[in-house]
């Protein structure tokens, strides 16, 4: 794996957006990357960047210094790209997936890896959607992708998942490499506000309310996993099809947090409690492994007491990128049930992009110019 001597020159799109905020937030001071350009609509494009958000910047920290007065790229203009630009951060959502779609496709046949916060590509057979403690072998698949599409040999399309699994997931992933493979799962989300975006953030409607729907997020938050937990063929990426997950997802008047209440059924041999809580504490991937800047030192952080995890107290545990678990106990239906969390707009959004960047950056698909 390469080191990183340098920082690298990266571009952020959709950068007036929540998500595109939290990129900047968070990249501000990164060790390894650096924002040179930051683009997004036409409606932003050629204002200062502050003048873009036009008040509307959503962070509890201000704007960066390096960032305040930069002038804002169209997404569409590519001879605006700055030389050095080496890594594309995508917060991009247009209103037709397919135009997402193609527009980050654009960028790769640029020759710029692309990282992408959108679903448009996530089911794209030859694009690989990387939890980085769980499947980062699914980089491999990128020179598929580059030959499939005559990409060059820089440029490629890469996604993360939905902000809702990231509660879940890393523990049932835990668990089945620790030999216990898991055969069924439930899950009702309790999902925060922010995962709808400042209108759902001020929406009158969330007040002294839950909302039992939202849309598209349970098709999300039952499928996505079974890529991410599958393998690479020689057509591309195949759904893992020995786990079925069945999910409820619902809004909450909680601003940052989403919660997952989970139920699991183990397909043959059965962990006890304090097996399970031993697995989940040792959790580790290469991200841990090999210290990368945005990697929680323990992934999974479990609670004794009974009234955790929550959001107000946990989300921002390990600067956002752990996911806390508690409430673990036997149950009368299924094996067992627990509650989780993870901070959506973090592990779940940009914070969980950037670290699957610097994966990239360390298996050497991502290179300073």
């Amino acid at each position: 794996m390469q080191n990183v001597k340098e920082k690298i020159a990266v571009s952020v799109l959709g950068a007036t957006g929540m998500v595109g905020q939290n990129y900047l937030r968070i990249l501000e001071n990164h060790p390894w990357f650096q924002v040179v350009d930051v683009a997004a609509s036409p409606r932003s494009a050629g204002k200062k960047y502050v003048d873009a958000v036009d008040g509307n910047w959503l962070m509890s920290t201000n704007i960066p210094n390096s960032i305040k007065n930069r002038i804002v790229r169209d997404v569409r203009n590519f001879d605006a790209i700055p030389e050095n630009v080496a890594c594309v951060f995508s917060a991009m959502d247009l209103p037709e997936k397919a135009a997402t779609r193609d527009i980050e496709f654009e960028y790769a046949k640029a020759g710029y890896p692309l990282i992408s916060n959108s679903s448009a590509n996530r089911w794209t057979d030859d694009v690989p959607m990387i939890i980085p403690e769980i499947n980062p072998d699914h980089s491999d698949i990128i020179p598929m992708q580059q030959s499939n599409r005559n990409l060059p040999s820089s440029g490629f399309v890469a996604v993360k998942p939905n902000c809702s699994i990231q509660s879940y997931l890393v523990t049932l992933t835990a668990l089945e490499e620790a030999g216990f493979p898991v055969a069924k799962v439930q899950v009702t989300t309790l999902q925060a506000l922010s995962g709808g975006g400042q209108a759902t953030i001020s929406s009158l409607e969330m007040q002294d309310n839950v909302i039992p729907f939202i849309d598209g997020e349970e098709e999300k938050t039952e499928k996505e996993p079974l890529k991410i937990l599958g393998r690479i063929t020689e057509s591309g990426i195949q759904n893992i099809d020995r786990i079925e997950i069945s999910v409820i997802c619902t809004r909450v008047p909680v601003i940052d947090g989403h919660t997952a209440v989970v139920h699991v059924t183990f397909k043959e041999n059965i962990p006890t409690l304090d097996q399970i809580k031993s697995i989940w504490t040792d959790f580790k991937g290469i991200p841990q492994d090999q210290n990368f800047p945005m990697a929680p030192k323990q992934p999974i952080i479990y609670f004794e007491e009974e009234n955790r995890p929550q959001p107000k107290l946990d989300r921002n545990l390990e600067k956002g990128m752990a996911v806390s678990v508690g409430r673990l106990a036997e149950d009368k239906f299924f094996d067992i049930r627990y509650v989780a969390l993870s901070h959506n707009t973090v592990r779940g959004a940009a914070g969980g992009a950037i670290l699957m960047a610097e994966l990239l950056v360390k298996k050497g698909y991502i290179k300073r110019i």
